[in-house]
């Protein structure tokens, strides 16, 4: 996930589901949550029981999934993409997107967008690559004896800091480079470059990578830079001071110099070394650009057999070099499209009735060319699920399952029931682009009742983007994000595959699953019991915004103006569920018959009056 910052969760969380009762619909694999979640009481009585409104047909498709989808297949290709640092167009990307190509093929889908006999299908969509390929060959750093050129200690552990080289660094001269090490503090200004000459030397600081590298390369004449700033206080640096967050550094062929992120014990070891006298490194680096590499993205495809022009998508990102960020996602979506084709054939669930279209590749820019390589396609998603980081051990990492919701009215007005993440820049949604969707409450539902039976820990967001829902969002298209956070790895060195768990990739897969192929096949049956699940869930929020509302307005300093904040609230929720409600009745794949147009409007009826102003169909 490229474009979360800070990513600890406020102090109370909306959803969880642990202590719930068994049910005995969904098909169920996994193992107790090691521990509960402290929550809001209100938020769980605004949650609880939607899952009983769940259609039938959600309990078979969920048996379906859970009796074929294999936690350990969906592990071993973990195991085998962490083994790279995948950016689009490398080896290692390419590498990754074949392994899944092979799963693919051996579950049954054919190559060629429309094989004959109409079976599933699979094929490679190429786009001019943006970026320049870079792949990390080498990358060794040792303390030599400068008159003797022996070495003394290698700087970095092969292992611990093997990704420790940022992007776009260049190779340095075959057999490698030796020159001084420099300190300079944080490296950010005149002052840190006063009393030393860095040119020709590699430069420790305690700056970002890219302040370092204006100042002490571009600026100044360094060969390289070794970055010591310390990394998000997520990571728990105190607790693990091997931890360091990756990063890059501008390209730039003039230069072609080289960068490192160094952990605090790598830091303080060669701050203690330069306290001791002059120290000098030598460097090797060997890269290799691929800038002509095409993008390239993975589709396959279940046809749809009365809608195949109607999509439902599920989307996960195969570049960065980690194990839950993204190898999980693209494990959980592999295995849970083996388990689709694998339930259909043997007739376990029907064919869909609108298309199920699996995507792999480079995080939102897949998604952006999946789009514009096709805007019909595009046009006619009816859903998005992005899969990103979904196999989380939390008894490690600390990242509980979360929904990014699609943007509902608790992304346009921060509410006590509704944290965002820390790292939410305050960024808030217009709440004339609400759309109001059935999708979060349905997906919503069927994760909760997979808890229910598990004990997985189940919790939702407001929406704040990052992945590639945002891209679907941006287009039309209702989408949420299956994810993990806070997980105190991510976007370091080490989140390694021992800190994925298989039994989640299974909960998120089936829930993802089962939430798809219902939304993807729906009767007049099933669209009523979601009209009544849809309702009951405007039904408890309302109520949730009531006591809320009662609340703020008691303790707020201005009563009236707080009074018509909370007003513009209630309208507001109001007007979303009754487009929530109005989006039932395209689900069926048939046109909508009279029984649940009645169903829907009764529902929107119960809303009460006000709120359909200002928000967009």
């Amino acid at each position: 996930m490229l474009h979360r910052r800070r990513l600890s969760l406020s102090t109370g969380l909306l959803l969880t589901v642990a202590a719930l009762a068994a049910s005995p619909d969904l098909g169920a694999s996994g193992q107790k949550a090691a521990t509960a979640e402290r929550i809001d009481a209100a938020s769980v009585r605004a949650a609880q029981g939607i899952d009983a409104f769940l259609p039938p047909t959600a309990g078979s498709i969920g048996r379906a999934l859970g009796s074929r989808f294999d936690p350990k297949r969906a592990m071993d290709l973990v195991t085998f993409m962490d083994q790279y640092w995948r950016l689009a167009g490398n080896p290692g990307y390419d590498a990754s997107m074949g392994r899944i190509r092979a799963g693919l093929v051996d579950a049954g889908y054919r190559d060629g967008r429309t094989p004959a006999d109409g079976s599933s299908a699979l094929w490679v969509e190429e786009y001019p690559n943006g970026g320049n390929g870079w792949e990390l060959v080498r990358a060794e750093m040792t303390i030599v004896d400068p008159a003797r050129g022996t070495a003394i200690e290698p700087v970095f552990d092969p292992v611990v800091d093997y990704i420790a080289l940022c992007m776009n660094s260049f190779s340095t001269p075959a057999g490698g480079i030796t020159a001084p090490l420099v300190y300079v503090g944080v490296g950010a200004d005149e002052a840190s470059y006063a009393s030393v000459d860095v040119k020709g030397a590699v430069v420790l600081g305690d700056g970002s990578s890219r302040v370092l590298w204006e100042q002490a390369v571009r600026q100044r004449g360094a060969i390289g830079i070794l970055t010591a700033a310390p990394p998000a206080r997520y990571t728990r640096p105190d607790q693990t001071p091997e931890v360091f967050q990756w990063g890059a550094v501008p390209y730039d062929e003039k230069l072609h110099a080289f960068a490192f992120k160094a952990s605090r014990k790598v830091a303080d070891r060669l701050k203690a070394r330069l306290k001791e006298g002059p120290v000098t490194v030598k460097t090797v680096v060997e890269t290799k650009f691929r800038p002509a590499s095409p993008g390239r993205l993975l589709v396959a495809e279940i046809p749809g057999r009365v809608k195949p022009d109607e999509h439902v998508v599920m989307v996960a990102h195969v570049q960065e070099p980690g194990a839950n960020d993204n190898a999980s996602g693209c494990g959980t979506l592999l295995e849970l499209a083996r388990a689709l084709q694998s339930a259909i054939a043997a007739k376990a669930i029907p064919p869909p009735a609108r298309t199920l279209t699996f995507v792999w590749g480079d995080e939102m820019r897949a998604s952006r060319e999946w789009l514009r390589a096709d805007p019909a396609r595009g046009a006619a998603t009816r859903f998005m699920f992005s899969l990103d980081m979904t196999g989380e051990d939390t008894s490690k990492t600390s990242g509980t399952f979360l929904i990014e919701k699609e943007p509902d009215p608790s992304a346009v007005w921060a509410r006590p029931s509704d944290p965002h993440s820390e790292w939410w820049p305050g960024d808030l949604q217009k709440a004339e682009r609400l759309k109001g969707s059935l999708l979060n409450d349905v997906f919503l539902a069927v994760c909760l009742r997979r808890a229910r039976e598990t004990g997985w820990v189940v919790q939702t967001i407001p929406y704040e983007g990052g992945s590639d829902h945002t891209i679907f969002l941006n287009a039309g298209a209702p989408a949420v994000l299956a994810t993990h956070f806070t997980d105190r790895y991510y976007h370091t060195n080490l989140d390694r595959a021992d800190k994925t768990s298989p039994a989640v990739m299974a909960h998120v897969g089936i829930t993802v699953g089962t939430t798809a192929m219902v939304l993807a096949s729906a009767s007049q049956e099933d669209a009523l019991a979601i009209a009544d699940l849809v309702g009951a869930a405007a039904t408890r929020r309302l109520e949730l915004e009531a006591r809320q509302s009662a609340a703020i307005v008691a303790q707020a300093p201005d009563r009236a103006a707080a009074e018509a904040i909370e007003r513009a609230v209630m309208d507001g929720w109001k007007a979303w569920y009754s487009r929530a409600l109005e989006s039932v009745l395209t689900l069926p794949a048939t046109p909508a018959g009279e029984s649940l147009r009645r169903r829907v409007q009764a529902a929107r009826d119960r809303l009460g009056p006000g709120g359909t102003d200002g928000i967009s169909r």
